[in-house]
């Protein structure tokens, strides 16, 4: 049977780097307020001239590169992203063309900050159905388009980037492949985040979120999710080498993963340094404790997206 992993992760982030001194400059914020409040320190912030299809395809050309692998051997693109500004060609179509690869199967997916576990799951299941045998993962996205720039309590969270995965595959015995996913969501709470239009000629409307009932939802409903991915991937918490859920807000992070009960993993705080990056934020994390060698190759990792939705997903991979 055929079985799916991981073999390269590669990342990309602005060069413009926002701090949350600068912030306490633009809106009624501080340093003190913003690191008690999510433990944000810093975030990459694109220029106007920086879209959400060149962060991807910087990330998908890294991640092909490390993998080793030519354009050629590429025969699917999935490109998880909310803030796609342009509707077609899809942002997937863009990198396939950005990188040469072709005649891939390309396709966007919205799932929102949940959107690269979902990205990374269909990519297992079309290589464990014969659909893919090489396929180009990418979680991207640009908020900084979509911020109220005078809200301190949205404007402060957010910073833009990609993570890309080249997913191939491989017997589905061996061990550090792709995990069954554990995917769902709460739709009847999904206008607790919104990021929408105001009409059909109307511009952008801005990110906004109810971020006391995102908070209560993550903190009591995503540790059960995350420790069902584990027993479907034959693996108890304690086993984890590391943790990589969404980077929303460091306090979230940390009580999800005290509950799991993970104490020997690594989790990942990259929220620190990069902000939420939304659909960016779990390949790029992984890809930099993978860059630092802070996870053993084929060490079992957990990771677990969540958002706008109300919508999760989890599961188990081997380490690149």
């Amino acid at each position: 049977m055929t079985g799916s992993r991981i073999v390269s992760l590669a990342h990309h982030q602005p060069t413009r780097v926002l701090t949350n001194d600068d912030l306490a400059v633009m809106v009624d914020t501080s340093d003190e307020w913003i690191r008690s409040r999510v433990g944000i320190a810093t975030r990459h912030i694109a220029d106007a001239d920086e879209s959400v299809a060149d962060m991807a395809a910087s990330a998908a050309a890294k991640a092909v590169a490390r993998a080793g692998a030519d354009a050629a051997d590429i025969d699917l693109v999935i490109v998880a992203t909310c803030t796609a500004v342009d509707r077609m060609p899809s942002i997937a179509a863009r990198v396939a063309r950005h990188l040469e690869i072709p005649g891939a199967g390309v396709f966007d997916l919205n799932a929102a900050c949940a959107g690269f576990s979902y990205a990374l799951a269909s990519a297992d299941l079309a290589v464990r159905g014969g659909s893919s045998r090489t396929a180009l993962v990418v979680g991207v996205d640009k908020m900084s388009d979509f911020l109220d720039w005078q809200d301190r309590s949205s404007c402060v969270i957010f910073g833009d980037g990609a993570g890309a995965a080249v997913v191939t595959a491989v017997d589905a015995a061996r061990p550090g492949g792709i995990g069954p996913v554990v995917w769902g969501s709460q739709p009847q709470r999904g206008s607790a985040i919104t990021l929408g239009t105001t009409g059909p000629a109307g511009p952008p409307a801005l990110f906004r979120q109810d971020g006391h009932v995102v908070y209560r939802w993550a903190v009591t409903s995503l540790a059960p999710v995350a420790r069902e991915a584990c027993e479907r991937a034959g693996i108890a918490p304690s086993e984890l080498a590391a943790v990589v859920t969404h980077q929303a807000n460091l306090r979230i992070i940390e009580a999800v993963t005290r509950q799991l009960g993970a104490a020997g993993a690594l989790v990942a705080r990259d929220v620190v340094d990069s902000g939420n990056t939304s659909a960016a934020s779990v390949p790029l994390a992984l890809s930099k404790l993978v860059e630092r060698g802070e996870v053993p190759s084929g060490a079992p990792v957990l990771l677990l997206g969540f958002g706008a939705g109300l919508s999760y997903a989890a599961q188990v991979v081997g380490c690149p």
